[in-house]
């Protein structure tokens, strides 16, 4: 069996999609940056409300601490005094976001060797040196508060941290597989380190645009898991040891067999959603000066000690000679300690955002879908239709991300699918753009020549018409034919000949194309046209009687300057006289032929019929005869019975005929009455047999028909007709 060519216009619909799904699950930068760009608008329109409250407080070393205390880095005693303070307020834990890694030059011990040079000081450097260090100081005060030490991820060194003091439960795969790793670890000095409770690392992991939206809750440093700052201190101030990870495989995961990542991390109660690699995505609050205690206040006492009392503290830099600011969605520079601290609002609160998932897999879902139903449309239905359900569906999943995420802090990208679905349905426009010119060209190629210019813009509107095959439909056939051609053709040569029939049929083909005819064919000395086809004409009888009636009204004016023109050059002339057959009936039309050639034409049995009238003009003298469906269709024309059962040459059923002689105009003059009238009353003396009476209407009728066609010049002449009748009686 031979398999069907697939369309152009699936073939690429199916490559865009294929494309854009494609995209998507590499993620680029280009597409990344676009759907963060989303997300990030939507904080900016709805950034989490934080509690006024605040449960966590920063101690800020800020311009105004450092002009009150001194340049820094300050000695680690004042750090000490620090600490001392705030777990004497009942700070629930004390997280330093500072990299205390080297020994503080600051120390007595260290001043004295510096100042070794100096004799003069000699008895002073000596009771310096046994003085405790800042160190032992600020490990002193460590010892009394639930601190948390920063750590930091390095690729440097290849140093491996030491065990950490937090404990981890796994459920599932291991969280080393996807968590940031750094081969190496900058840490607190072991005297510190020692004496604190908890150590979570400082690092970063922000978006190539550097806008930090996540903080890992898990970094991987030299093989050994450990937890993010934000996450120890809620450890910590919650009294708890162990941090339960869940990643794929574990229970209530479901991963089906894939390493799809970490799923949560919970503390105590607390369960905290993870991205796949253990990042918190952060649910950011507008900046508010109220979480700040400056550092200096801590230091002279002034500080309030309700805003210390069973909060969460936090202490860093937001001083800018310190360089430790980072942009985040909802602003260009917060200092590196405020995000650390948001982070444990956000966990305290559960007010979380969530990239679930299914996300991922529903957006191409929904991408793969519209895609392909409005690329359907727009085949089907038009492109109108298609942007009306894709603008529908842009709008719907646009509105239901923003549900997802103002009421439960999902986040689904509605943008790439919608540009998705826009390259799709402007592709797919395109397409059909294209196509539907060449179907207009195809058409005006295929009819310009045989219909009417405002027929072709008619056919063009629905190029569906044209296609192999065809229809049932009654159409009116008009065949015409030169009388006496062979003779009026002898001594022609061939040019000659060509020249003779284009000039003769040129004005007959211009008239029946005027009046939204379709030529069929030219066949040597004659014509054939039909009416109702390819555009539908309801009134395509009175159509084709028209384009007759103008046709001989053309051959006689053409004569008549044909005539002047031999007269004058002296040569002879004979009348080129047309005979015209119309018949009305039932016919195939369509194109026919192959696919690669073919003819817009009509077959049926009515064809043969219209022939054959054509062919009894001769007969009865008639210039233009119609059949009975014809006559009666165009029943204001003036028609005349010429006969009631005419034995057509080679068909056997007897057919009514008519000869037209004129237009509405004459069919509704009064004296066309009289004549139709005497015209009826030799008909029936000659049916009669009388042909004293027949000969009689004749005369009568002849008379008549000069003095009607003196006052009506458009009529046709039907002396010949009459003719015909005298010589039947006379037979």
């Amino acid at each position: 069996m031979k398999l069907r060519r697939p369309s152009l216009h699936l073939v690429l619909t199916a490559s865009i999609l294929v494309l854009a799904v494609a995209l998507r699950i590499f993620d680029p930068n280009p597409v990344a940056r676009l759907r963060l760009s989303i997300f990030d608008s939507y904080l900016n329109l709805k950034p989490r409300e934080a509690d006024p409250a605040f449960p966590v407080r920063i101690v800020d070393i800020d311009e105004a601490s450092l002009a009150a205390v001194g340049q820094w880095p300050w000695p680690r005693s004042e750090i000490a005094r620090i600490v001392e303070r705030l777990s004497e307020a009942g700070a629930k834990s004390i997280a330093i976001d500072l990299i205390l890694s080297e020994p503080d030059r600051l120390s007595p011990a260290t001043l004295a060797r510096q100042l070794e040079a100096r004799r003069d000081l000699a008895p002073i450097l000596s009771e310096l040196a046994k003085l405790p260090s800042n160190d032992e100081m600020l490990a002193t005060a460590l010892a009394k508060a639930p601190v948390v030490l920063g750590i930091a991820g390095e690729t440097a060194t290849g140093r491996t941290p030491r065990t950490p003091k937090a404990r981890f439960a796994i459920a599932g795969d291991d969280p080393l597989l996807f968590v940031p790793r750094f081969s190496g670890a900058i840490e607190p000095l072991s005297l510190l380190a020692d004496k604190a409770r908890g150590a979570g690392a400082v690092n970063w992991v922000p978006a190539k645009d550097q806008i930090v939206r996540h903080v890992p809750l898990l970094i991987a440093l030299n093989g050994v898991l450990v937890p993010g700052l934000a996450l120890e201190s809620l450890r910590v101030g919650m009294g708890e040891t162990t941090a339960f990870v869940r990643a794929s495989g574990g229970s209530g995961v479901g991963a089906f067999g894939q390493q799809v990542g970490i799923e949560t991390v919970r503390v105590g109660q607390t369960v905290l959603p993870t991205t796949g690699d253990g990042q918190l995505w952060l649910n950011f609050a507008p900046h508010d000066a109220r979480r700040f205690i400056s550092a200096h206040r801590v230091l002279d006492g002034s500080f309030a000690p309700g805003d210390v009392a069973g909060h969460h503290i936090l202490i860093g830099a937001s001083a800018t000679g310190l360089l430790d600011l980072r942009a985040t969605p909802l602003a260009s520079s917060v200092p590196g300690v405020e995000i650390h601290a948001q982070a444990v609002e956000q966990m305290l609160s559960g007010d979380h955002l969530i990239r679930p998932p299914l996300a991922t897999g529903a957006e191409l879902t929904f991408l793969v879908l519209a895609g392909a139903l409005v690329a359907w449309l727009i085949r089907r239905s038009g492109a109108l239709l298609a942007a009306a359900i894709g603008a529908a569906a842009i709008a719907l999943v646009v509105a239901a991300s923003w549900w997802a995420f103002s009421a439960a802090g999902y986040l689904f990208d509605p943008v790439y699918p919608s540009i998705s679905l826009l390259a799709v349905y402007l592709a797919g426009s395109l397409l059909s753009f294209i196509k539907t010119e060449t179907d207009r060209a195809r058409v005006k190629r295929a009819f310009g020549h045989y219909v009417a210019a405002p027929v072709i813009e008619e056919l063009a509107a629905d190029p569906s018409r044209l296609k192999l095959g065809g229809e049932n439909r009654d159409v009116t056939l008009l065949f015409a034919d030169v009388r006496g051609f062979s003779r009026l053709s002898e001594g022609m040569d061939a040019e000659t000949l060509i020249l003779f029939v284009n000039r003769l049929f040129t004005p007959m083909s211009e008239i029946i194309l005027d009046h939204r005819g379709t030529i069929d064919k030219f066949m040597g000395d004659a014509v054939m046209a039909f009416w109702n086809a390819p555009v539908a004409d309801p009134a395509h009888a009175a159509q084709a009687c028209r384009a007759a009636l103008a046709m001989q009204a053309r051959m006689i004016r053409l004569n008549r300057e044909e005539a002047a023109r031999r007269a004058a050059a002296a040569e002879p002339f004979a009348p080129i006289r047309i005979g015209i057959g119309l018949n009305t009936g039932p016919c195939c039309v369509g194109n026919v032929g192959s696919p690669q050639r073919f003819d817009y034409s009509v077959l049926g049995d009515a064809v043969n019929v219209a022939s054959r009238i054509e062919g009894a003009t001769k007969l009865y003298g008639a210039s233009i005869i119609a059949g009975e469906r014809t006559a009666r269709e165009a029943a204001g024309f003036a028609f005349l019975e010429i006969d009631t059962a005419a034995r057509l040459r080679g068909k056997d059923r007897p057919e009514r005929l008519f000869a037209l002689v004129g237009d509405e105009a004459l069919a509704a003059a009064a004296d066309f009455s009289e004549f139709a009238t005497s015209y009826k009353q030799a008909q029936s003396a000659l049916a009669s047999g009388d042909s004293a009476a027949a000969e009689a209407n004749i005369d009568a009728t002849r008379v008549k028909a000069r003095a009607l066609m003196a006052s009506h010049p458009a009529m046709m002449p039907i002396n010949a007709l009459l003719d015909h009748y005298r010589a039947r009686l006379q037979s």
